[in-house]
């Protein structure tokens, strides 16, 4: 890897980098679209079609002779996002958080290296000099600045069990904080494209996060809010949503586990219960939301451990925009020690038992802050 930060540093002084990378100063009339203003869904990027846009770009094209969908200057934006991946190449990030900084820096900058923004905000990602970002020349290096927001992340706590927008939320602070994940598709179409013009970035990239670069379900991307639960409407509680059914292609354990999980439904919360009598008369044989994983999938013949806490190390991390039916869910708490989980159904559903005084019910997916995610088939 080192040997490929030192081919990056070559980059960064290519002629076409530093037409698009250098220090352009936009005027407050050029600025970017508010933040308020989203973009049109962007979740069906054609990622081939991207990536010989990109080329045609980094190997010098006219503006005039490409288009990216979602990007209206690529001719500026394309070098700004490759000085992005090629930052986050150099210091090792995996290409997860590449995907982050790409998708922040469409949401503040729309990939431009501005000169102004709210208050004191500047650059690709409206770092703020009078919030400890570094100085305004600083601020406008697009490296150093692409520096400063891969340190930040590494800093999150399991950053990489967040979705894109909750971690770049952590960093951002952003008034808007749900803005970022209409960006994802692009982003990752992006880097995908660029790492592969740096030689041997794209297999070390997928050595470091071999669970990235799938293409991000609809249910993170804020493009489709029926996919995720939404479209089920309000859900009574302890009930099944009219129009639900287990997905056809889960796996038989997992529909197993699901199936009994269904039948809890309507059963109160009880903490510490043992959920192998949640319907009987004693209320230590309820359910709480751990008790209710480890014995749907006990009468699937998987074996888990008992609490939230250990749970979350059970099977293997996956993403939260990559979910199958039967994956446990994690929420509140970090994700190192979170203090909640559930069950995903499918169709962007979860089940679970939520806390003292309510039954095991179902929720959309939505309602849900993941702070990590397991498969344990």
């Amino acid at each position: 890897m080192k040997a490929l930060a030192a081919g990056i540093g070559v980059v960064f002084l290519s002629p076409i980098l530093l037409a698009g990378t250098g220090m352009m100063l936009a005027s407050s009339a050029d600025a970017v679209q508010s933040n308020s203003s989203f973009s049109s869904c962007l979740s069906d990027i054609d990622s081939d079609k991207v990536a010989e846009q990109v080329t045609k770009i980094l190997d010098g094209a006219s503006s005039k002779d490409v288009h990216v969908e979602g990007l209206d200057l690529p001719a500026e934006q394309v070098p700004n996002a490759a000085t992005i991946v090629a930052t986050g190449l150099s210091l090792d990030v995996p290409k997860k958080g590449q995907i982050i900084a790409l998708a922040t820096a469409m949401q503040e900058s729309r990939l431009r290296n501005l000169g102004s923004g709210d208050r004191d905000s500047l650059g690709l990602f409206q770092q703020r000099p009078s919030q400890g970002w570094g100085s305004a020349q600083q601020i406008r290096d697009p490296v150093y600045a692409s520096e400063q927001f891969y340190k930040h992340l590494l800093k999150v706590d399991g950053w990489q069990q967040l979705t894109v927008t909750q971690a770049a939320q952590a960093v951002q602070k952003s008034g808007l904080p749900d803005a970022y994940a209409q960006w994802e598709s692009l982003a990752t179409a992006l880097q995908s494209a660029i790492a592969k013009t740096f030689p041997g970035a794209g297999d070390a990239a997928d050595d470091q996060d071999t669970n990235q670069g799938e293409k991000p379900s609809p249910s993170t991307t804020g493009c489709a809010p029926g996919q995720d639960g939404s479209g089920f409407g309000r859900i009574p509680e302890g009930s099944v949503p009219k129009g639900y059914s287990i997905p056809k292609d889960a796996d038989p354990r997992a529909r197993k586990a699901i199936e009994w999980a269904m039948h809890q439904l309507g059963t109160l919360y009880q903490w510490g219960g043992s959920c192998t009598d949640a319907h009987g008369p004693d209320p230590m044989g309820r359910c709480d939301c751990s008790s209710l994983m480890q014995q749907a999938y006990a009468h699937a013949g998987i074996t888990l451990t008992r609490t939230t806490y250990t749970q979350v190390g059970e099977g293997r991390a996956v993403s939260p925009a990559d979910l199958k039916p039967g994956d446990l869910v994690f929420s509140r708490g970090s994700a190192a020690r979170p203090e909640h989980v559930g069950m995903y159904m499918g169709e962007g559903l979860v089940i679970e038992a939520p806390r003292t005084t309510k039954p095991v019910r179902i929720t959309p997916i939505k309602d849900w802050d993941i702070r990590a995610a397991r498969r344990v088939l």
